[in-house]
């Protein structure tokens, strides 16, 4: 196996790790929440102090993979997060919670933006696009931690014990993978990088692919958490029927990144991203205003594989906009689209209050259709006529 294959086989581990682990944590949320004595509203702000471990995981994340490269940071990083996938299992009270959470979505964060880092470095080495696959390995690993945590749970062990394993088999897989890692960089420093200089400004494009990340990924987040529960209030749905409009959505992302690097080889990143997310919007309307629900089971499909390559190209374009800043220009655009997966349900949650569930979906659909317009964003420009933005301070 050459060098830049072993990277890309070694960038597919890391991804299916993160997956791996994170979903081992989802599959012992009601163990946990059960064992530390906590109800659905306190585990609700314990999973917002998750969200901002990761949030400001991503941001140091971002600036500790332009520093030292992600060959360095992406295997501590998995080391980090592996280690702290037990913590929560460890947990017996809601404070000591909290800080198990803020531990692992800040490894969490960390991890994600060195493997994306690294996932930059070998999709220019291929010089083709190979992102959308990495992101469906983080889906497959998510699947084989509900496969196991389903076979853990049933045999009725602990979440200490469980994820202990887990966690050492996370830390094994992230020495062992490292040497396999591409000698490329997300920056490459230079002769004088530690004299004083201007501070570099964030290009526009940036914020406004963080702005689009932020709308599809909410949208991501809505279906997670209310497709479901969509089928059963507004349907009837039995609770076995309803289950299948998350799978059917799942499914459809999971196949549909597996595609998408190929359609964008063919058809470009910017036309992925628009015509993502006007099928993403069919798909949400149909689900929505379906008064059937097979056909709202078909709809819940069709947005999973509209917004399936949406977020895969907004990371890679803001990875190659600046490779010199690539990781952190990337840690904006995964920190504001975080936001979004994490707001979108609390958003959602609050217009119902207002108007019945399916009409909130248009807020998605709305966004979706903005991001179709805004597509444009990712279209190459020369980096002497780029606007840039204010200095961030």
């Amino acid at each position: 196996m050459n060098a830049l294959r072993a990277a890309r086989v070694a960038t597919f581990t890391y991804f299916a790790l993160n997956g791996f682990l994170l979903g081992m944590w989802i599959v012992h949320i009601p163990t946990v929440e059960r064992r530390v004595g906590i109800d659905h509203a306190e585990l609700g702000r314990l999973l917002l102090v998750l969200g901002l471990g990761a949030f400001i995981g991503m941001r140091i994340g971002g600036w500790l993979t332009d520093r030292f490269g992600a060959r360095v940071i992406t295997p501590l990083a998995g080391v980090v997060c592996s280690a702290a996938v037990v913590l929560p299992g460890l947990a017996t009270g809601e404070w000591a919670l909290a800080a198990a959470l803020l531990a692992f979505g800040f490894g969490n964060g960390v991890l994600d933006m060195a493997m994306n880092g690294h996932a930059v470095v070998v999709e220019r080495e291929y010089a083709r696009p190979v992102m959308s696959a990495f992101h469906a390995t983080w889906s497959l690993g998510g699947v084989a931690a509900s496969l196991v945590g389903a076979r853990t749970l049933s045999w009725e062990l602990s979440p200490a014990t469980t994820l202990g394993v887990a966690a050492v088999v996370g830390v094994v897989i992230s020495l062992v993978t490292a040497p396999a890692l591409s000698h490329g960089a997300t920056t490459i420093p230079h002769e004088g990088d530690d004299q004083p200089k201007a501070r570099r400004k964030v290009p526009v494009r940036i914020w406004v692919m963080a702005g689009l990340a932020f709308m599809v990924m909410l949208s991501e987040g809505v279906a997670n958490d209310w497709s479901v529960l969509h089928l059963q209030d507004v349907l009837d749905a039995e609770p076995q029927i309803a289950a299948l409009a998350y799978g059917a959505f799942a499914t459809t992302m999971t196949a549909g990144r597996l595609l998408a690097d190929r359609v964008a080889a063919k058809i470009g990143p910017m036309a992925v991203l628009r015509w993502g997310a006007v099928i993403a919007a069919a798909g949400l309307l149909l689900a929505a205003f379906s008064p059937w629900t097979g056909l709202a089971i078909v709809g819940w499909a069709v947005a999973g594989a509209g917004l399936s390559g949406t977020v895969p190209q907004l990371f890679s374009a803001a990875g190659h906009t600046d490779p010199s800043s690539a990781a952190v220009n990337m840690s904006r655009v995964a920190g504001l689209g975080y936001i979004g997966v994490l707001a979108g349900p609390a958003v959602i949650g609050w217009l119902t209050h207002l108007v019945p569930l399916n009409v909130a979906f248009v807020l998605p659909v709305v966004f979706c259709v903005v991001t179709a317009f805004a597509a444009g964003v990712l279209k190459p420009v020369p980096a002497d006529t780029e606007r840039t933005a204010d200095p961030v301070h």
